[in-house]
């Protein structure tokens, strides 16, 4: 599910993961597991986050969600929230190298990371979750609340669109758009550049400047995201769920 290469203090966690990296509890468990080995290891100085050929993350695996019903859901959902405020608040400096598709919650991992990195070329970048008929967690929406330009937030989130490197760029939702070609290669000195500055001031910073998301998310999350859990479980929620799903069959 993750090819990891740790490099002269770089660690590169690559997704791999079925055709398109979906999330679900097997791919959350091992990236949280590959973050909480590098937070206790003194010698990883930055992390870079990418996918596998053409896509960086498709989000939610819906077919296993709806295939799961609601004790998968229960098990999942947690995880799933777990995972993205655990790359949010990983101290050292993370970079998205985003090769292709970042749709959803592969769009909350990338921008959960310090700075990212789009391939230009036929990927798309967004949050389509209410297209889909799923509400967010709240400690989506604040990752997307601290990385997004506030002009485009509710753009973003209830228009529901997947963007291109160019418009993506355009609104803040990626720091840099590069060829292809010198995705990798651009991801890494970034994480190097980022890593240069003695750990202690870059982890006092990045905490000063994420505390009060972090914050929201841990005052609120508790009733939030039970509101969110039950929604996901519901009836409509699920139909609605499977409707998509029905019209991405026909595509």
């Amino acid at each position: 599910m993750l090819h990891i290469q740790d490099n002269s203090g770089i660690t590169v966690l690559r997704l791999d993961h079925g055709k398109a990296h979906a999330l679900d509890i097997d791919l959350c468990r091992a990236l949280r597991q590959a973050l909480a080995e590098r937070v206790r290891d003194d010698s990883v100085r930055a992390l870079v986050l990418t996918g596998t050929g053409s896509i960086f993350c498709a989000g939610v695996d819906l077919f296993r969600l709806i295939d799961g019903g609601a004790d998968y859901i229960d098990e999942f959902v947690p995880l799933l929230v777990a995972t993205f405020h655990e790359l949010f608040a990983f101290p050292q400096p993370v970079v998205a190298a985003i090769n292709g598709h970042a749709i959803a919650g592969g769009c909350v991992l990338a921008a959960a990371s310090d700075y990212r990195i789009m391939a230009d070329g036929s990927g798309t970048i967004g949050v389509p979750e209410l297209r889909v008929g799923v509400p967010f967690p709240l400690v989506a929406i604040e990752i997307l609340r601290f990385a997004t330009s506030t002009a485009h937030l509710q753009e973003l989130v209830y228009g529901g669109k997947t963007y291109a490197a160019a418009e993506a760029y355009g609104r803040g939702l990626v720091d840099e758009v590069v060829p292809s070609g010198e995705l990798l290669d651009q991801a890494r000195e970034t994480a190097a550049r980022l890593s240069s500055d003695p750990v202690a001031r870059f982890r006092i910073t990045k905490r000063q400047l994420r505390r009060p998301a972090i914050e929201r998310m841990e005052r609120l999350a508790a009733q939030t995201d039970a509101d969110v859990l039950a929604a996901w479980k519901n009836a409509v929620t699920l139909g609605a769920v499977r409707s998509y799903l029905d019209g991405l069959r026909k595509q």
